[in-house]
C-alpha cells in the first residue's frame, strides 16, 4: 500500500475513534436554545393569555411577546461532541452544569422552584400593572414555604399571614428575616400568624381575617456559607387581592423573566387605545410589586427567539443590556428599560415611531 494512502487511512482511522470516543465521554456542561414566545395580548392554546373579569377591558392589537429558553434536564449528560458543537452553533449556549443546576439540584427540585417563581411573578406583574393605573391592591406578608426538618416545620404553613415577629408589626417580606436573626440561634422566637385556612375562608367570605394565633419557635444556627445567624428555616413572601379577576393561563412555563410582559399586556387590557401601535414587541424581565424590572438569564437566547418569530424591538432590563448587546440579531433593536414606567414610555415612542431616541443597549 502506497505510503499516502497509508496515512490518509490512518488518519481517518484515527479521526474515527476520537469521534467515537466523544460520543461518549461525558462533560459537565448543559445548553440552553431559544424557546417559544407568546403574546400576552394573544391566544395560546386556544385561549387567552390574560382573562380579566369585573372590570372594563379594550381591543388590543400587535405583540408584547414573553420570551423563553429551553434547557437540557439536570440528569441529561452531555458528550463532548455536543458540547463542541453548541459551542459553534449560533442559536445555542453551552453554559457549565452547576450554572443551572447548583448544589446537585434534581429535575423535580428544579420544575418545583420554576413553577413557584412563575406563579410569584404572576402576581407581581397583576400589582405593578395595577399600581400604574391607580387601582388599590391590598397585600400582606405569608409564609411562602416551609423548609423541610427546619424548626417550623408542623408550627408554620405555607399561606400564613405573619402579622407580627416579637410583638413587633410585620409590613415587607423582608422585616421576618430581620427581626429572626435580632435572636441568637437556640433562643425563641414568636410569630403572631394568621393561619392560611382562616385567611382563606375570610377571603372567600369578602371579611377581613380576626383570628390570630401565637406561635413560638426555637430559632437554630443557620447552615449556609454565610456569617452564621439564628433562622427557623422559612421565606416570606407577599399575596394580595385583587379588586377584580386577572388569571394567566399559561402552562409549561417556569421561571419568573416573564412578569414584565405581563404586566405590560394587564395594562395593555385596562387602558384604552393601543400600547404597541400594532408592532411586534417582544421582551424578558422580572418585576416587582412596585414596578421595578429585574435581570434574567439567556437572554442571547431570548432575543434569537423573538427576532426568529418577527419581533423588531426588544425590551431589554438594564442589567441584561451589554450581554444583549454583544451578538444582537439583525433587525432587532434592543430597549434598555429599569422600570415598567420606562417601558411605557418606550412603547409610547415605538408606537409614535419616534424611536430615534429610545434607550439603547450597548457593549460596553
Amino acid at each position: 500500500m502506497p505510503r499516502r494512502t497509508a496515512t490518509m487511512l490512518a488518519s481517518t482511522l484515527m479521526l474515527i475513534a476520537l469521534l467515537c470516543v466523544g460520543v461518549f465521554i461525558p462533560v459537565p456542561y448543559a445548553e440552553m436554545s431559544p424557546g417559544p414566545t407568546v403574546n400576552t395580548l394573544g391566544e395560546h392554546d386556544g385561549e387567552p393569555v390574560l382573562q380579566i373579569a369585573g372590570h372594563k377591558t379594550y381591543p388590543t392589537d400587535g405583540h408584547l411577546n414573553m420570551t423563553t429558553v429551553r434547557v437540557t434536564s439536570a440528569d441529561y449528560r452531555m458528550n463532548l461532541v455536543e458540547a463542541v458543537y453548541g459551542w459553534l452553533a449560533h442559536d445555542t449556549k453551552v453554559v457549565p452544569h452547576d450554572t443551572l443546576y447548583p448544589d446537585g439540584k434534581t429535575e423535580e427540585q428544579s420544575t418545583q422552584e420554576n413553577a413557584e417563581e412563575f406563579s410569584q411573578s404572576q402576581e407581581s406583574a397583576k400589582v405593578a400593572a395595577l399600581k400604574e393605573l391607580g387601582v388599590p391592591v391590598k397585600s400582606w406578608v405569608i409564609v411562602s414555604t416551609v423548609v423541610k426538618d427546619a424548626p417550623a416545620e408542623g408550627k408554620l404553613h405555607a399561606g400564613d399571614v405573619i402579622k407580627a415577629v416579637d410583638g413587633k408589626a410585620v409590613k415587607e417580606p423582608t422585616d421576618v428575616a430581620e427581626l429572626v436573626t435580632e435572636h441568637r440561634p437556640g433562643e425563641d422566637v414568636a410569630f403572631t400568624i394568621v393561619p392560611a385556612k382562616e385567611q382563606a375562608a375570610a377571603e372567600k367570605e369578602k371579611r377581613t381575617a380576626t383570628r390570630t394565633e401565637k406561635v413560638t419557635i426555637t430559632t437554630r444556627a443557620s447552615d449556609d456559607a454565610g456569617e452564621k445567624r439564628a433562622v427557623v428555616g422559612i421565606s416570606a413572601g407577599t399575596d394580595h387581592t385583587f379588586p377584580f379577576s386577572v388569571d394567566i393561563k399559561l402552562a409549561d412555563v417556569g421561571g419568573p423573566s416573564a412578569g414584565l410582559m405581563f404586566a405590560l399586556g394587564i395594562y395593555d387590557k385596562l387602558t384604552p387605545g393601543s400600547l404597541t401601535g400594532g408592532d411586534f414587541v417582544a421582551g424578558t424581565g422580572t418585576i416587582d410589586d412596585n414596578g421595578k424590572v429585574g435581570p434574567i438569564g439567556g437572554i442571547e437566547m431570548k432575543t434569537v427567539g423573538a427576532r426568529d418569530k418577527g419581533a423588531e424591538y426588544f425590551l431589554t432590563p438594564a442589567e441584561n443590556c451589554a450581554s444583549a448587546a454583544r451578538d444582537t440579531p439583525e433587525g432587532l433593536t434592543l430597549v434598555k428599560v429599569a422600570t415598567i414606567d420606562d417601558a411605557l414610555d418606550a412603547l409610547k415612542d415605538i408606537r409614535a415611531g419616534d424611536t430615534a431616541d429610545l434607550p439603547s443597549c450597548s457593549a460596553s
